[in-house]
């Protein structure tokens, strides 16, 4: 009889391919036995039971079977079919159908014109052992992630030897990490930029592969270069379909590890930051990030909203002009804002405008200390308000504790826990961002002296507007607008800190 043999490892460990090459001699010496012509093994590694999908070597076995190229399928055990009763099944009746037999050895049984009530049970056991299996690798990954240890490899670190969750920091490695972090938070590159000198500078990623704008964001990411190990950020809802769902944040499992740290909060913090505004930019406003130049992607055309691109010209004169690049782009019917702004000419402005600045600058203090009273109030009110926000939480959450408990002491059922304290998550939830609020602008106030002198500080170390880097003048200027009259207006990073209207008129000519 011409018989086809089947078999599958759910893993591509060692010791599990080991597992496969002796199922293979068990089928050998199985044909050679019985006199039986041994067709083809069908052979999977390193793949699950679970889902008929990805055994490629299942599927062909059912798509010869379809060609008449055997008579039987053999396979050792029920589980090594499928550990999915309905995909069992299924494939039973598809081989019945075409009258091809399936014996599984290790039960003893010849599927052809039997009940499918046994094989039926068998699967079931079979499935329930992978429900199991399941739920032990839950569980292991749930110690992991409790005693902190991380399962994968990531860029800046190595695998201690002979330990595969420990991991340590690699020096070299750590060096890249602290100059990407550098350049994208100080130097104001963009991730692509970023992959791009990378891989010139001939930097190989972990897998010894290019680097990638991707690569590059998720190194920007990853809280695990700031001493955090955090597991348990998704879940598999479905062990049959691998159907993995995003847990909330407060469900995730973090592990503070001191060791591991290569990057401050702070500068992560502002990475992401710098990521999230990048982000919203580009999709809300289709607007680009680029520092190539001085004045890259800070002057905004006010009346189309696209950014001004620089333009050179070295025909005769060289001159170099700051142009709408809308108008420009999609033509003169887009935009009427015909206005080009020479370089030399703004460059020139915004010094006297900082000199001007430093003259003025107790004036401007008092004028900002004014207008930050103004916007938020007295700081007795906030801190009124503040204590009465404490005096909330402190009532709802003993309130909230005092159910915890009545459960806890079975004077309650879980469904009338749920219906009496069902408001009082989102109601604490909402009083703590307010909270939030309230101390932000009691710390803003305390801060305010302080941020002034640095704005200050930042525009009296400027030496020369031409020499500055495109970074260094985006820490001072939020943005330059220009409107079609030609009025160019500056919003200083200065008062955008402190929300305030940081609007100045330099010029009202057309440039």
């Amino acid at each position: 009889m011409n018989i086809a043999a089947y078999c599958r490892v759910s893993t591509d460990k060692s010791d599990q391919l080991n597992s496969l090459e002796a199922q293979k001699r068990f089928f050998t010496e199985y044909t050679e036995k019985n006199g039986h012509n041994l067709v083809r093994l069908y052979a999977d590694e390193g793949i699950s039971g679970t889902k008929i999908k990805n055994r490629k070597e299942f599927k062909q076995l059912l798509k010869d079977a379809e060609q008449g190229l055997f008579d039987m399928v053999v396979v050792k055990d029920i589980s090594r079919f499928a550990r999915n009763t309905v995909d069992l099944l299924q494939s039973i009746r598809k081989l019945k159908a075409l009258g091809i037999e399936t014996t599984f050895l290790t039960a003893n049984m010849t599927v052809l014109g039997q009940s499918e009530f046994v094989l039926t049970i068998f699967g079931a056991l079979a499935q329930e052992e992978s429900a199991n299996t399941s739920k032990r690798v839950k569980f292991g990954k749930k110690m992991n992630a409790e005693k902190g240890r991380v399962p994968n490899l990531v860029y800046g670190y190595d695998k201690t030897a002979g330990e595969y969750f420990d991991m340590e920091i690699n020096e070299e490695e750590a060096a890249v990490v602290h100059r990407i972090f550098d350049w994208y938070t100080k130097d104001g590159y963009g991730a692509a930029k970023i992959a791009g000198m990378l891989n010139e500078q001939g930097i190989r990623t972990k897998r010894d592969c290019n680097f990638s704008q991707n690569a590059v964001c998720r190194i920007l990411t990853n809280e695990l270069y700031t001493g955090k190990v955090i597991n348990g950020k998704q879940e598999v809802t479905d062990f049959l379909t691998g159907v993995r769902a995003k847990k909330d944040r407060s469900e995730w499992m973090i592990t503070e590890r001191r060791d591991l740290r290569m990057i401050e909060p702070e500068q992560f913090e502002k990475a992401q930051q710098i990521l999230a505004s990048r982000h919203e930019a580009f999709h809300m406003k289709k607007e680009r990030q680029s520092n190539k130049y001085l004045f890259s992607t800070i002057i905004k055309c006010k009346e189309c909203g696209w950014s001004f691109r620089r333009v050179v010209r070295t025909y005769k004169n060289t001159y170099v002009r700051w142009t709408c690049s809308g108008r420009n782009g999609n033509g003169a019917d887009s935009c009427p804002n015909r206005v080009s702004l020479e370089e030399e000419e703004l460059i020139q402005a915004l010094e006297d405008y900082f000199a001007a600045l430093l003259e003025s600058k107790k004036k401007i203090i008092g004028y900002v200390g004014k207008e930050f009273s103004r916007v938020y109030k007295a700081r007795n009110e906030n801190e009124t308000y503040a204590k009465e926000l404490d005096a909330k939480l402190a009532k709802i959450q003993k309130k909230r504790q005092k159910y915890m408990d009545m459960y806890t002491d079975d004077l309650i059922s879980r469904q009338e826990l749920n219906a009496r304290i069902g408001g009082m998550r989102e109601e604490i939830e909402r009083l703590e961002n307010e909270r939030k609020l309230a101390q932000y602008n009691l710390d803003r106030e305390s801060q305010l002296d302080g941020i002034l002198q640095r704005s200050f500080k930042r525009i009296e170390n400027i030496t020369s507007v031409r020499d500055m880097t495109n970074e260094q003048l985006r820490e001072i200027v939020q943005k330059i607008e220009v409107d079609k009259d030609g009025n160019v207006d500056i919003h200083l990073r200065l008062f955008g800190e402190l929300g305030l209207d940081g609007t100045v008129l330099i010029s009202d000519n057309h440039t």
